[in-house]
């Protein structure tokens, strides 16, 4: 399915392109392909070269790993992502290794590997729906994350799924058109407010 965004300025295709479906479509991912999201997240810029991220990946292949993941999930989430052929959670650690002081740009960082991900799977024809609804304190549970390290986010990712294979709500959610701010409404020049000319 296409929904390319409609942008006011010329930007790169991949940006265009990128979208987070609600459906996926049962065809697995490739070892292969994981593994070069995961590269694509480990080149992500970072304060100090940190690299905070660290990422569970569990696939629908191993059933077990991939129902833990899940269960990390709030309700909502997990209704529609179990279809996703992967599951990522994602996490970052919040103080530097170096120093052990305070990384107040962890999440930023994670952020930014996410983006990564995010562009290295539309170049791949893969989707990636972000989350930010998760139980962190299960997660930390189950995955016996240690407690520097704040799980955040999760991510599904597969290939898109024709929306008519949807239930109607997921259905009318893939097919609503992308809409985003006008730059006016965010990018200010001056002071607080005032748009940028």
């Amino acid at each position: 399915m296409n929904k390319e965004a409609s942008s006011d300025h010329p930007i790169h295709a991949l940006i265009r392109q990128r979208w987070s479906p609600y459906g996926f479509d049962e065809r697995s991912v490739s070892k292969q392909d994981i593994e070069c999201l995961m590269e694509a997240a480990r080149w992500a810029a970072s304060s100090y070269n940190e690299q905070p991220w660290s990422y569970i990946v569990a696939t629908r292949d191993d059933g077990e790993q991939f129902d833990r993941v899940l269960s990390c999930l709030v309700d909502a989430n997990q209704a529609w992502a179990k279809a996703a052929p992967v599951l990522i959670l994602c996490c970052t650690r919040l103080k530097f290794s170096r120093n052990d002081k305070p990384n107040a740009a962890a999440t930023h960082d994670l952020g930014l590997a996410a983006g990564n991900i995010c562009l290295e799977a539309t170049a791949r024809g893969l989707s990636v729906h972000q989350m930010i609804g998760i139980h962190p304190d299960k997660a930390r549970e189950v995955f016996e994350i240690p407690t520097d390290v704040q799980p955040l986010t999760a991510m599904a990712i597969g290939y898109a799924a024709d929306p008519d294979s949807l239930p109607e709500d997921l259905k009318q959610r893939d097919l609503a058109p992308r809409q985003r701010k006008p730059l006016s409404e965010f990018v200010f020049s001056g002071k607080w407010g005032t748009p940028a000319n």
